[in-house]
Parts: structure tokens; C-alpha cells; sequence
């Protein structure tokens, strides 16, 4: 899997370009974050956003249409274009470079409580300086290197200037512009010049200066755009401007996303125009990237800020929603110009494909994880497996998933579920991506044949790169697992099982056994009603006691109702009603009924006609 670039010439002449000339190309990684790949027009999947800008763009360059991310979220794919090494092999593969703990090794523990199917893993924290960056490279080779915008790989000693790059602006940290993207900001040491000025014009802005200052001088700019990550603001005209094209049966409905799509085009626009007035466009390579698909799990207008479809989720998922983006590369008098490519491309490529680009050799003892896009830059195509992701976390976006891995090969996509299968085994997902660009038909069980050979691919890459991902808990509970998952509990003199699907039954060892509910969000207060549909083997009573949230005690002796009378060896509905003064973050129920066993087969509770909490214990 180890792709060695060693270039075995001294002086070396790539695409008539020397080496020790001063004719060396500048080169700009322009990234966006969290932008998906139907949030621009280069693919034709918006009505609402205008991006006439990365048009341009791609006018000038290559378009990639299955161009990936190496995992579904920032820090990671971004450690991976500055390494060329994949997350899977740096163990960086969450976005957690802002938070106080400094981690270098990924691990992953051997065992956990019985309610956890998986053990828990940690993710490293930080870019390790260990790791020869391309801005190091480049900076090795005497040019001039600048980062502008957002990092999120860790503050000093894990900083830009760290890792290769003289200039840093706003040396900034976190996960997204430091309080807001119209000014007042809240950067510690970075100011607005004047009132409401946004943060992607300074940061245009700043890159032009930058352009201005070394036009004479080989440079590497990374322009890394702090669009369109949370927190979701903009200039008010631009928002005032999208809301009025916004058409509410579509799924990118969002004016103040549609305004913050068009400050990011803006500003590429801003470094096509310096390029252009300083003549220095046709020796500069550029470089379209995102760092992953789409957010799709905010709130922003009453809505989601953006929608991937037809692509299935999101940011923060390893459905192609999340690891799917817009991608365009500019090489002048080097390629077809305006042209296309459906050849799978990953964020791990960039690196060797900007050396061999540039005409520089890559360190004696480096290693990538991916490969130069030269050959397809030329009109021909990669002689490559595949491409992989890997992200092994999984995370509360809607349609999540287990922590995972996929590996793409042609217009096939292996998704594997870690131990997820029986005994701890891998479940796997075939998606025929040309065939079903949303993944929903999952061939997996037609085809096995596929997948053993996409598995044995998959085996190997993980191996190759030593990735460490969660390991089967020999501790979990299948059932008390399940049932922890939606909240249910047996505390005292009883204990649930999952007899048959969509039937909960209780063991009552005592007379009043009891189980504790923790509903997944808080549910409303006001007059509702619990109701329960149930068989006991012995007539008797519920209890019913809830904890409201914020109020202290829990279980106030007064918060307590009962049912009627429920007989013996009939189904019946039994309905309590309570009233709640404050959300209710909790409920207990006792079976006031002697030992012996209850079928519960749905638990629902209403307020007035509608139902705002259920249960039906299906699998």
C-alpha cells in the first residue's frame, strides 16, 4: 500500500520546468470546510447557491467528480493533505486538535462496560511534528510558505509555523472563526479593520498581500477557508439576497448558508483576480479541495444548512455525503483545460501530486499513501486499487453509522461496520455507486464473492498502516446492551430480556420491580400520559414516578401516580396520566405485582394527541 516516491534524477526537468530555475511554480491549496459536493455548481445538484467563481475556476483546470475525502471530518483529512499519509496510519481521525489533551498515539482498550458493544478509542490530538509536511518540503526548496485561515491541527507547538510555514494568519486554533464570521471576532490577537468586516474577506485579503509581496519568489500558500463551518452568520444583504430565491421544497433551503457559499466563491474569485493583475497566473498551480462533505445535523433558518442529496449523509459520516466533495485542479499549459475526470481521487494524493507537479523529489525516506495524479492531469488514468476511508468513531448526525472503514474500487464501495456482525465479526454493505449514488441497495448478501476480495484489500490497508479502531467488548450484553441504547434499565428485582422481536419482558424476582427510563430527549412538560401495552402472568398496580429536569430531588414522594388494576393473562393498555411541571428527563416504573414475568410489547407517551416519546423494542 506504501506508495514510495523517489525521483532518481539530480537536476530534473518535469513538465519543462526546472528545478533550479527561476521559473518554479507557485502553488495554492485553496480548502474549504465542511463544503459538500452539492454545494456548488460544478456538478449541476444546487438551484440556490452561486459559486460563478470556482467556475472560473474549473474553466481553467481539471474538475475531479469522485474526488474523496480520507475521513468524513476536518482535522483528519487535513492532517492527510499535509502528510500525504492516511488517518488510519497517523491515528489522527478526529477533529479534536482544539482540546486541551495532547495525544500522539491512537489506542483503543481491550474491554468496556457490558452496555458498550465496542471499547472505547482514542484518537490522537495533535499533527505530529515527526511528520515532514509539504509546506516543509516546499520550504526546503526555497520558497516562500503561508497559511491563511483555518488550522484546527493544534495551537503551538503544533501550529502552522511548526510545521513549515513562515507566515500564520490569524494563528488561530479551534474548529472555526473565533466567535463569528462578521467582525466583532474574538481572535486573541487578530482585530477587524473596520466594523462587520468578515473574516473570509480579511483572510482573502490577507492572501493577496501575501500574493503582492512575493510575485518575484517561488511560493506555497495554503488559503484554507474558515467557510462554511459553524457558526452559520453572514452579511446581511447576501442573506437578505439568497432569501429571496429560496424555494422551500428544497432541501438546500438555507438563505444565510446560501450567503456564506458566496463569501467563500468571493473570495476565490479575489485570488484568481491578484493572479490575473499580477501576471504570475500562468506558473501557479491551484488546487480545490474540501475537507468533507456537507453539514446536515445543525439548525440554521429552521432548517439544515445544507443538504448532500442525491448523496446519502453528511458531515461526520462514512455514507458518501460525508467523504464525497467538490474538487478542481489547476496546472497551467499542462493539462486540458475545462476538462473532466471520473477517476476515484484522495485528499492523501495532493502531496506527491504537487512535488512531481513542481518538479521536486520527495524526502529519501518518506512514504505516501497516495499517488501522483500526473498521469490523469495528462489525459491518462491511475493504475490503483482503490482508495479508502477510515473513521472509526461514530457520532450522533442523523443516519450515523458504527465506527467503519470503506474501501472504493471502480464503481464499487465496501463499507464495513466494525464488529458489528455475529461474535464480533465485521458486517459489511456492497453499494454499486453508478448504479445507486444514494447507497441504498446493499448487495452484500448477492454478492459475497465481492466482498471477501474487497474485504481481503480492506485487511490489507489496515494493516499496512497499523490502524487502530475499536475492538469487540468481550464484556457486552446483547441485550442489555440493545435495551441501554434506547434508555432501558432494570435497578431493582427484576431483570429484561428481548424474548421474540418487539417484546420486552420483565422477570420480577420481587414484588416491586422496578425499571428506570431515560428517554433520548427531554420530553415536553405539561399534562401527558403514559400508556402501556402489556400482559402479566399476576393481577396488580404501576407506580409511576418521573425527575423533571433542572428540579432537585429527583423522585419527590408527591410525584408519584398510579394505574388502575391490571388482571392476569390478558393484553391490555394501561394508562396513567401525570402532570409535569418541567421537562421530564426520567421515568420509573414499578410493577406493584408479585414475582413472575410482564410482556411489555410498546410504551408510548402522549400530550393530547400527540406522541412525544415512544418505545416498540424491535430490533
Amino acid at each position: 500500500m506504501k506508495q514510495r516516491i523517489l525521483f532518481l534524477f539530480g537536476v530534473c526537468f518535469i513538465a519543462g520546468i526546472s528545478v533550479n530555475s527561476a521559473e518554479k511554480p507557485n502553488v495554492i491549496f485553496l480548502l474549504a470546510d465542511d463544503l459538500g459536493w452539492a454545494d456548488t455548481t460544478l456538478y449541476g445538484e444546487t438551484k440556490l447557491y452561486e459559486t460563478p467563481n470556482l467556475e472560473r475556476l474549473a474553466a481553467r483546470g481539471m474538475t475531479f467528480t469522485r474526488a474523496y475525502t480520507a475521513n468524513p471530518l476536518c482535522s483528519p483529512t487535513r492532517s492527510s493533505i499535509l502528510t500525504g499519509l492516511h488517518p488510519a496510519r497517523t491515528g489522527l481521525t478526529a477533529p479534536n486538535c482544539h482540546t486541551p489533551t495532547i495525544v500522539l498515539e491512537a489506542s483503543a482498550q481491550e474491554s468496556a462496560a457490558p452496555d458498550k458493544k465496542l471499547t472505547r478509542y482514542q484518537s490522537v490530538t495533535r499533527l505530529d511534528p515527526k511528520y515532514e509536511t509539504i509546506a516543509e518540503r516546499f520550504q526546503s526548496e526555497g520558497y516562500a510558505t503561508a497559511h491563511f485561515g483555518k488550522w484546527h491541527l493544534g495551537a503551538e507547538p503544533y501550529s502552522p509555523l511548526e510545521h513549515g510555514f513562515d507566515i500564520d494568519i490569524p494563528h488561530w486554533h479551534g474548529p472555526g472563526p473565533a466567535g463569528s464570521f462578521v467582525a466583532p471576532w474574538k481572535f486573541p490577537d487578530f482585530a477587524e479593520k473596520y466594523p462587520q468586516e468578515h473574516i473570509e474577506d480579511r483572510m482573502g485579503d490577507e492572501a493577496v498581500a501575501f500574493l503582492e509581496a512575493h510575485r518575484d519568489r517561488p511560493f506555497f500558500l495554503n488559503y484554507w477557508q474558515f467557510s462554511v463551518h459553524a457558526p452559520f452568520d453572514a452579511k446581511a444583504d447576501l442573506i437578505e439576497k439568497y432569501r429571496g430565491k429560496v424555494d422551500p421544497s428544497d432541501e438546500q433551503r438555507s438563505p444565510t448558508y446560501a450567503a456564506m457559499v458566496q463569501s467563500l466563491d468571493d473570495n476565490v474569485g479575489k485570488i484568481l483576480d491578484a493572479l490575473d493583475r499580477l501576471e504570475i497566473a500562468d506558473r501557479t498551480i491551484l488546487v480545490f479541495f474540501s475537507d468533507n462533505g456537507g453539514n446536515m445535523y445543525n439548525e440554521v433558518d429552521g432548517t439544515t444548512p445544507t443538504s448532500n442529496r442525491p448523496l446519502r449523509g453528511g458531515k461526520g459520516n462514512n455514507w458518501d455525503g460525508g467523504v464525497r466533495v467538490p474538487a478542481v485542479i489547476v496546472w497551467p499549459g499542462e493539462l486540458e483545460v475545462g476538462s473532466r475526470s471520473d477517476e476515484l481521487i484522495t485528499s492523501t494524493d495532493f502531496y506527491p501530486t504537487l512535488l512531481e507537479m513542481s518538479g521536486l523529489e520527495a524526502s529519501s525516506d518518506q512514504i505516501f499513501d497516495g499517488v501522483s495524479l500526473v498521469p490523469v492531469l495528462r489525459g491518462g488514468t491511475l493504475e490503483r486499487e482503490g482508495i479508502f476511508t477510515f473513521f472509526p468513531h461514530s457520532t450522533k448526525v442523523p443516519d450515523t453509522l458504527p465506527p467503519s472503514a470503506a474501501f472504493y474500487s471502480g464503481p464499487w464501495k465496501l463499507l464495513r461496520l466494525f464488529h458489528q456482525g455475529e461474535n464480533g465479526a465485521h458486517e459489511h454493505r456492497l453499494f454499486h455507486l453508478e448504479e445507486d449514488i444514494g447507497e441504498r441497495n446493499d448487495h452484500a448478501e448477492e454478492d459475497p464473492a465481492r466482498v471477501a476480495e474487497l474485504a481481503k484489500r480492506l485487511d490489507a490497508f489496515l494493516a499496512d498502516t497499523g490502524a487502530v479502531y475499536p475492538n469487540a467488548n468481550p464484556n457486552y450484553d446483547s441485550v442489555n446492551g440493545a435495551l441501554s441504547r434506547i434508555g432501558w434499565k432494570a435497578v431493582k428485582d427484576g431483570a429484561l430480556s428481548l424474548e421474540e422481536p418487539g417484546v420486552l419482558q420483565l422477570t420480577a424476582e420481587a414484588e416491586n420491580a422496578h425499571v428506570n427510563v431515560t428517554p433520548k430527549t427531554a420530553i415536553p412538560a405539561g399534562e401527558l400520559l403514559l400508556r402501556i401495552q402489556m400482559k402479566s402472568d399476576a393481577p396488580g398496580r404501576i407506580d409511576l414516578r418521573w425527575a423533571e429536569k433542572g428540579v432537585k430531588p429527583l423522585y419527590f414522594k408527591d410525584r408519584l401516580v398510579h394505574s388502575d388494576p391490571f388482571p392476569a393473562g390478558k393484553e391490555i393498555v394501561s394508562e396513567i396520566p401525570f402532570s409535569a411541571g418541567a421537562p421530564v428527563s426520567s421515568l420509573r416504573i414499578d410493577f406493584r405485582r408479585p414475582p413472575g414475568e410482564v410482556e411489555i410489547r410498546q410504551v408510548e407517551i402522549r400530550k393530547g394527541d400527540d406522541v412525544v416519546a415512544t418505545w416498540d423494542f424491535a430490533p
